[in-house]
């Protein structure tokens, strides 16, 4: 049986793979890691930063009164309304309709 992979090799890979969204093949040559390894890894790994974090930075509303202030809040400070979340970090291809 092989050594378990250490947490701070772990810990490298994933934010790698949140920043430039390579394949997992990519990232098994840069960090010398079969690339089935590395889909165990990054999903156990989002898991646990997940678990670890998820009261101190994302709360999510339970109520439509909080999903209210949200959308009030879209829309008081970017003005679009009707807005209840936004994704940054991420770039989506949109195809450009005719005329």
């Amino acid at each position: 049986m092989r050594k378990a992979l250490e947490p701070g090799h772990r810990l490298a890979i994933t934010p790698r793979y949140m920043a430039s969204g390579d394949s997992y093949t990519s990232l098994s040559y840069n960090f010398r890691v079969a690339h089935n390894t590395i889909s165990k890894v990054i999903p156990e790994t989002y898991e646990a930063i997940i678990q670890n974090n998820l009261e101190e930075v994302m709360t999510c509303p339970s109520t439509p009164e909080e999903w209210k202030l949200v959308t009030q809040s879209f829309s008081d400070r970017w003005n679009f309304h009707n807005t209840c979340g936004a994704i940054d970090g991420k770039h989506v291809a949109i195809k450009c309709p005719p005329k």
